[in-house]
């Protein structure tokens, strides 16, 4: 998904978690280590707070530095949020429409005894991806249920998932259902269809495993055009190479 479209939504996606109301009165400080100890964290992790009444980061823990190489001071809505692998940036969306769903379901007294958990990829400050673990989890409401603080954790699960569409779950405390890889109505990604007919033909034969001069031979067109086709497939699609390309339009059906 292109950044500019992508900034759009997420805006609007704020507007509708944001919370204007009278600021909070109580301290978190100690239930934190409590909380923070509910995660079972295995592996390098960082840890924020964000206040949902103006989406400030509150605090960021130092070890974000040694996980994805940036100054915790940098760190904030708007910069992580440029990290997001390009790939991934429609399902961030989907995930945030699927948690304002959720809680907006839920009985106020239930609030707290949930975890969002859903992976992500962002980028490191050396230019690598590395796939992430977030879970997040509500520290503080106020009385109409609306979000004041969340407490919010990134692991790196790079060895564990290093390929596959990202996936959403919600976690249950105190007895309450968990609901695990849930279904999501992906409305932000991108259409299939800017590829043109031509394009997806000679996809079609390339999955197949056939070579530039075999497919220039059944389309009845030269081979620099069917490498020409290549190449602006990787551009659209913002590839590195064949391989991905055959990879994600299996995936996500290009063709």
């Amino acid at each position: 998904m292109k950044k500019e479209p992508f900034n759009l939504e997420f805006n609007k996606l704020i507007k509708g978690l944001s919370n204007e109301s009278a600021p909070s009165m109580l301290k978190i400080e100690q239930d934190f280590y409590k909380k923070l100890l509910n995660f079972f964290l295995i592996g390098d992790s960082y840890y924020f707070i964000i206040n949902h009444q103006n989406f400030v980061f509150e605090y960021v823990s130092k070890e974000v530095e040694e996980v994805l190489g940036y100054h915790p001071s940098d760190f904030n809505l708007q910069f992580m949020n440029e990290k997001i692998h390009p790939d991934d940036r429609s399902w961030f969306l989907a995930f945030g429409d699927s948690v304002v769903d959720f809680y907006s379901k839920l009985a106020i007294k239930k609030l707290m005894k949930y975890k969002v958990r859903y992976d992500i990829r962002l980028r490191k400050l050396n230019g690598d991806y590395a796939r992430m673990l977030y879970q997040g989890i509500l520290l503080e409401h106020d009385e109409h249920g609306r979000f004041l603080r969340t407490l919010n954790v990134f692991t790196d699960i790079t060895y564990l998932k290093q390929e596959g569409i990202p996936a959403l779950s919600f976690i249950g405390t105190d007895g309450e259902p968990s609901y695990h890889n849930v279904a999501l109505n992906n409305i932000y990604v991108e259409s299939k269809e800017d590829l043109t007919k031509r394009e997806k033909q000679v996809l079609r034969l390339i999955i197949e495993g056939k070579l530039s001069k075999e497919i220039s031979y059944i389309l009845n067109i030269s081979k620099q055009t069917v490498d020409t086709h290549r190449k602006n497939m990787l551009h659209k699609k913002n590839l590195n190479n064949t391989g991905e390309l055959i990879g994600k339009a299996i995936r996500y059906g290009w063709i």
